[in-house]
């Protein structure tokens, strides 16, 4: 017989809100950028954007990201050229997610040789990149 001064709704506890990460889009497809810009915002994270490899590692350097969202095939660096410089300055410290056109075999050998963590297909759900998100925590020096 169930107790009635227990309330059953109680007994678990709400999920803890996800704390907002920093995460920085670079892509030359503007409207790519723009919308899972909007997309992560919505999330609460707090998003930069870019649309040019010279231009990411400047962003990194100022915004200081939980987080990059990286197309591979960008002007004046490629993302595999960014990947393997930001793993040898940073470590693991950011999360490196290419997404890319480039979906052959070869191309996630690649990515993963050179420092990404996930290789994601375009087109791709925008709710598997919340979910790649979801457990990384940020980091403590904004």
């Amino acid at each position: 017989m169930a107790n009635p001064s227990i309330d059953p709704s109680a007994a678990s506890p709400a999920p803890a809100p996800q704390r907002a990460l920093r995460v920085l889009v670079a892509d030359d497809d503007r409207d790519n950028v723009l919308m899972l810009m909007e997309v992560l915002r919505d999330e609460g994270h707090e998003t930069r954007g870019v649309y040019d490899g010279d231009s990411v590692i400047d962003a990194i350097t100022l915004f200081k990201p939980d987080a990059v969202l990286l197309d591979i095939g960008m002007p004046q660096r490629t993302g595999y050229e960014i990947a393997r410089y930001l793993r040898k300055r940073f470590g693991e410290a950011i999360m490196l997610i290419a997404i890319t056109g480039w979906s052959k075999p070869s191309d996630k050998i690649l990515a993963t040789l050179a420092g990404f963590d996930h290789h994601v297909a375009k087109p791709y759900d925008p709710q598997h990149l919340i979910q790649l998100l979801a457990n990384l925590t940020p980091r403590m020096d904004p």
